[in-house]
Formats: C-alpha cells, sequence, structure tokens
C-alpha cells in the first residue's frame, strides 16, 4: 500500500487505514482535525494516538513496531520488590486524574520537553470525565508520589504516561495496572513506543499488523463498570 500523509478537517472523525502511515518519520499517519472525545475514541479504537509538541499541528501516528506489555510477562525484579515493601503505597484508581497528567506533564518538562500541551490537557481530561481516559495513583503517607494514565475501552490499556517523585514509584505504578488488568481478564498494555525503561518491565516490540490483529480481538472485551470507578486497590500486589 502506498504510503501518504492524509490532512484530517473537523466535519468528521474518520481516519485512514493504518498501512498508509508513512515510514519517515514512521508512523505518522494524518495531521490535523482536533481532538474531541468521539475522534480520540474511534482513534485509539483504530491504533492511532495524537503525539505532537507545543506550536505544531495536531499529529496522528500508527508506528510500523508497536511496544507492548503482555501481562503474563511484566517483569518485577528485586529491587521493585524491595522498594514496595519499603514504601508501602497506597494505590488508587482514578482518585487523582487530574493531578497524575499534570504531574506527567511536569516531569517532562524539566526534563526534555512535553507533548503534553494545553490542548492535550484539556483533551485527555475531557476522556476522563466521558469514562474512556483513567488514571492509577501511587501514595505515601498520603502525598501523590507516583502515577500514570492512559486510555481503556477495550481489552487493551493505551499507556499515555507515567511520573514518580520517589524512587521506583511509577514502575509500582505500573505493576499495579498490570495486576488491576489480569483481576478483569483484560487483553495486554499498549506502550506506543518501545524504550529502555518500559524493556526493563518486560514490554516488547510487535508488528503493526499484529497489533491491529489483537486490537480486533480485544475490541470483543466489556470494560466492566465498577473497573475505573474511584476506589483503592487492596493487596494489588500480592
Amino acid at each position: 500500500m502506498t504510503q501518504q500523509l492524509f490532512h484530517l478537517n473537523s466535519n468528521d472523525n474518520q481516519f485512514p487505514p493504518c498501512e498508509y502511515a508513512l515510514k519517515d518519520p514512521d508512523g505518522l499517519l494524518a495531521v490535523g482535525g482536533c481532538l474531541s472525545v468521539p475522534r480520540l475514541k474511534n482513534a485509539y479504537a483504530r491504533g492511532i494516538f495524537p503525539w505532537f509538541n507545543e506550536h505544531e499541528p495536531i499529529m496522528w501516528w500508527s508506528p510500523s513496531e508497536r511496544g507492548i506489555i503482555e501481562l503474563r510477562e511484566f517483569y518485577a525484579n528485586r529491587t521493585l520488590k524491595k522498594a514496595c515493601r519499603q514504601l508501602n503505597p497506597t494505590v488508587t484508581v482514578n482518585n487523582a486524574f487530574t493531578q497524575v497528567i499534570a504531574a506527567c506533564r511536569q516531569q517532562r518538562i524539566n526534563n526534555e520537553g512535553t507533548w503534553i500541551n494545553n490542548d492535550m490537557l484539556i483533551a485527555y481530561q475531557q476522556a476522563h470525565q466521558q469514562g474512556i481516559a483513567h488514571s492509577l495513583e501511587i501514595w505515601h503517607e498520603d502525598v501523590l508520589v507516583g502515577g500514570l494514565y492512559g486510555v481503556m475501552q477495550s481489552g487493551v490499556f493505551c499507556g499515555e504516561s507515567m511520573f514518580f517523585h520517589k524512587p521506583n514509584a511509577s514502575k509500582l505504578a505500573m505493576w499495579a495496572l498490570v495486576n488491576w488488568l489480569k483481576r478483569h481478564n483484560a487483553c495486554f498494555i499498549d506502550c506506543q513506543l518501545e524504550n529502555p525503561y518500559l524493556t526493563s518491565l518486560g514490554a516488547k516490540v510487535i508488528s503493526r499488523e499484529e497489533f491491529l490483529t489483537r486490537l480486533k480481538v480485544a475490541a470483543q472485551f466489556s470494560v466492566p463498570k465498577t473497573m475505573w470507578l474511584a476506589q483503592t486497590l487492596d493487596d494489588i500486589y500480592d
């Protein structure tokens, strides 16, 4: 299939097939459109995600290789298990979504810059209000020390970003997420792109074709209504 870049408008929420995505830069499929919740829903259902910097147009991606975490392959090493015992965290879901996404944004601004601009903040807060974007929080002595957020509308949790204010707190968030997904017989975690941090937790790369096939299977999963109610996750590391 010939690679080409599509320009989206705001009149509908449709996307071209992912197979049209460019090879350079890898996975760039379309630009433009908007970040409305209906468009985000359609994008994630098709294996597409937005990623762009401040002062750039909205860019939509479907990389030729996709980073994922198989729930059964998540790796919690001795250091992480020791950190869990020492921190003895309280773990919650959807108790502090706004704080989590703001902390993810700030951590990246401090380090290398961020794609979580004001438009993205607003879009994912709206997605959270409409029940498809979720956060998982790590607390120590009632202080938020780590967490992550992402989108889940099928059997796949599409991770967006994470942060930590104490060593290993973001890894503890991922570990808790894996166990929470296991409890509900979900499918896998979409990490979008591979990096050494995620690889250390067991992430691997699969082809776009395999990812899209597995995404269709995961669409048969019905997210339980109680799964993402604001709550504390007891015994989540057992």
